[in-house]
């Protein structure tokens, strides 16, 4: 592989405007087709084949003017003596009301005090919106003409806030800030530790040029696909931290090469395939890890993790091929250091000191403090990671509802209010659909039924036409509470006995319900998808090592980080540790938080794996001492794995700059992962249990040794080659790399 990466760099070196038109045009044409092609994301969650979505497509067929989006207009009096029922707030609401039915995609309007949907403190009301359409198909206009009618209610001093699968200001715009912030850190940590403009630009510029390629293609793939908006939130975490990560290593090489004399059209070339190799590796297992979400079953999740493996493709394409064009264009220059005060000094005099002396940095002191005291340290880092842990075991999956959402949120305010003049389980009704329904009266000793079951606050049958009836049952509690999860379960247990000789078959639907399902089936999920991606990722971690013990570390490690990260965000998020902090509300853990995050903690891991181990096996196979190479390599790496895993930190930790609980979970859940894993597992526990279990962490069977290609990770081929004069245009200086 090696030999590939060298003479695939020089190609892109010498060629280097060439690829970077190719690349600019690929850009070009991705931001034009997105253009054209109108894609827009959305938040629907649905999993074929469970009940709730079998009862979706029920309504579609039967009952098409209540099978679309619904919404919830939550009508409050909350100051002094007022009321709803006051005659011209009343009228108001009424006439509001009556403007709804004329919006186009309203199948249906529910006015409150029709249906008696007012609370018996006459200050809450709540009127119902059904839409024809699916919630992501609602058209913002007709939402704006929701909003309008209003108006005048509001200006009679009524609050009006809104809740439901759908409602005005639903779609929450996308900021820019937090990829802004990112970039921002990114380029301060990387003139930090290269100290040169050219240096610290060239990451960046190649990460936001990938960036931009893959969220324009998936932007034009939404026109014609179902994908989560969220999907293309991770894609960019992970196409600019990735894509600035794998450039980093490649560019720290090259650096250290033209510090050691090298002319740039050699060292590129022999950077990257050196680095470049464990590059390969290392985005290889993060692609591995996402594609492997699509073993799951569950569609969004498997559009997610094809978007963001995606763009690790692409990120890792432009580490290949245009980084070496780029490098190509800048020369020298990313060996020239700037003046400013406290950067460009003290980087040139750490830079040329790790080039000439690689123990003197402060990375192979850390190195020899592990090595020395491998044991204690071993036994420590595994107890602060099993500490962190603990909170882990009371997780509590879900999706979001209201109730996670900030206090200024109309949706949370809507929740609020609804739960005070009604109960928690108004914000979370349950659908059942009753198939085969031959009279009123079935449909009455159903309902019958349903309202004698525990934990059920109330049941009204609201349409019934085609042998289909559609009931509407209230829980006590909320959605999010584990009685309406084990309600749902009760009435799906107990279906014969609610059917009872009408001859009718019921399924249990609505957004509560689906929310149940989804989170069942991921949790479900979990296990077969943990075995398929480590199994994947242990087989091409061994042939790329060529042992079996250093992929045994590998994975044990990112267990540890992985379980500790989740009980960091159990204690921030579910328990409330961090409501002031990160101003959110405690509320259930995302039932697809878990999954994503062995996805890309697991794939992120192995990255630094890859790098850390892969110097300490290219010094192993210099000298044959396993503690000191350990050591030298610890050091060598400690470097960039520390600025790569402070800027994928500083990312993550840049989208908790968002309005949505969701994308804060996510972002913190990912920088605890990066942060542990990085610092205490690849640059700590691991190398303390190389150094413990000594040479024989690179044992394999010789039958391995015969029958398994060697890709030559650490390029120490490449390099006896160059010695020997084998490849041409290597050059003299080349050798003393």
């Amino acid at each position: 592989m090696s030999n590939y990466l060298y003479r695939l760099a020089r190609f892109a070196f010498r060629r280097r405007r060439l690829v970077l038109a190719a690349w600019l045009v690929a850009a070009i044409a991705a931001i034009a087709i997105a253009a054209i092609s109108g894609g827009k994301t959305n938040d629907n969650f649905t999993i074929p084949g469970t009940e709730a979505q079998n009862a979706a497509q029920v309504l579609a067929a039967k009952l098409p003017a209540f099978s679309g989006g619904q919404s919830t207009i939550v009508f409050a009096t909350t100051g002094g003596s007022a009321k709803v029922t006051d005659p011209a707030t009343r009228a108001a609401i009424d006439a509001a009301m009556s403007k709804l039915k004329s919006v186009p995609q309203v199948s249906a309007v529910v006015d409150p005090f029709q249906a008696r949907a007012v609370s018996q403190s006459g200050q809450v009301a709540l009127g119902q919106v059904q839409w024809s359409a699916k919630a992501a198909d609602v058209k913002d206009a007709n939402l704006n003409a929701v909003k309008a009618a209003m108006k005048p209610v509001q200006a009679d001093g009524v609050q009006v806030e809104y809740n439901g699968s759908v409602y005005p200001g639903w779609r929450i715009p996308i900021s820019e800030t937090p990829e802004l912030i990112g970039l921002i850190i990114a380029f301060g940590i990387l003139m930090i530790t290269f100290g040169a403009f050219a240096a610290a630009g060239m990451p960046i510029l190649g990460a936001i040029i990938g960036v931009i390629t893959t969220l324009m293609g998936i932007t034009a793939v939404a026109s014609v696909l179902t994908i989560a908006s969220a999907s293309t939130t991770v894609a960019l975490m992970l196409g600019l931290s990735c894509g600035i990560d794998y450039g980093l290593f490649i560019l720290s090489r090259h650096r250290t090469n033209l510090l050691n004399g090298m002319t740039p059209e050699e060292s590129v070339p022999l950077a990257m395939g050196t680095a470049g190799s464990s590059v390969v590796f290392a985005a290889l297992t993060v692609i591995i890890a996402l594609c492997g979400l699509t073993v799951v079953g569950i569609p969004f999740l498997t559009v997610m993790g094809l978007a963001a493996a995606a763009s690790v493709t692409v990120a890792l394409l432009i580490a290949l091929t245009l980084l070496p064009a780029m490098l190509g264009f800048a020369g020298t220059k990313v060996a020239r250091f700037t003046r400013l005060p406290l950067l460009g000094r003290r980087a040139e005099r750490v830079a040329r000191r790790s080039a000439a002396d690689p123990d003197s940095s402060a990375g192979a002191g850390w190195a020899r403090f592990v090595v020395r005291h491998r044991v204690p340290v071993l036994i420590g880092g595994i107890a602060l990671l099993g500490v962190l842990a603990i909170p882990a075991a009371s997780i509590h999956l879900g999706l979001p509802s209201g109730a996670s959402q900030s206090a200024g949120n109309t949706q949370r305010k809507a929740y609020d209010l609804t739960t005070e003049g009604f109960g928690a389980g108004y914000n979370g009704a349950l659908l059942i659909v009753a198939q085969d329904v031959r009279s009123d009266s079935d449909t009455g000793q159903i309902a019958g039924a349903l309202a004698k079951m525990p934990d059920v606050a109330q049941v009204t049958p609201l349409a019934a036409h085609d042998g289909v009836a559609l009931i509407r049952l209230i829980p006590k509690f909320g959605p999010s509470d584990p009685a309406t999860t084990r309600l749902v379960h009760t009435l799906r247990d107990d279906r014969a006995a609610i059917e009872g000789n009408t001859g009718a078959y019921i399924l249990i639907g609505g957004t509560t319900a689906s929310n149940i399902d989804v989170s069942a089936k991921l949790s479900a999920a979990l296990p077969i998808f943990l075995i398929v991606v480590v199994g994947l990722a242990f087989i091409l971690l061994t042939f790329a090592f060529r042992t079996i013990l250093v992929p045994l570390t590998s994975i044990l490690g990112f267990l540890l980080s992985m379980a500790a990260a989740l009980g960091a965000q159990v204690a921030m998020f579910q328990w409330g540790w961090g409501e002031h902090l990160f101003g959110i509300t405690p509320a259930q853990t995302i039932s697809f938080l878990p999954i994503i995050m062995l996805a890309i903690i697991f794939g992120l891991s192995s990255d630094y794996e890859v790098f850390v181990v892969s110097r300490i096996k290219e010094e192993f196979t210099r000298n044959g001492d396993a503690r000191h190479a350990v050591q030298r390599g610890t050091g060598l790496s400690a470097r960039v794995v520390t600025a790569a895993a402070m800027i994928m930190f500083s990312i993550f930790v840049a989208f908790m700059f968002t309005n949505d609980p969701t994308i804060k979970a996510i972002g913190f859940s990912f920088a605890a992962g990066v942060f542990l894993d990085a610092f205490v597992v690849r640059l700590t526990l691991v190398p303390a249990v190389m150094a413990i279990i000594g040479s024989r962490i690179w044992y394999h069977p010789r039958w391995f040794a015969r029958r398994v290609p060697d890709p030559d990770i650490e390029g120490q081929r490449l390099e006896n080659q160059l010695t020997r004069g084998e490849l041409a245009t290597a050059g003299t200086s080349a050798r003393q790399g």
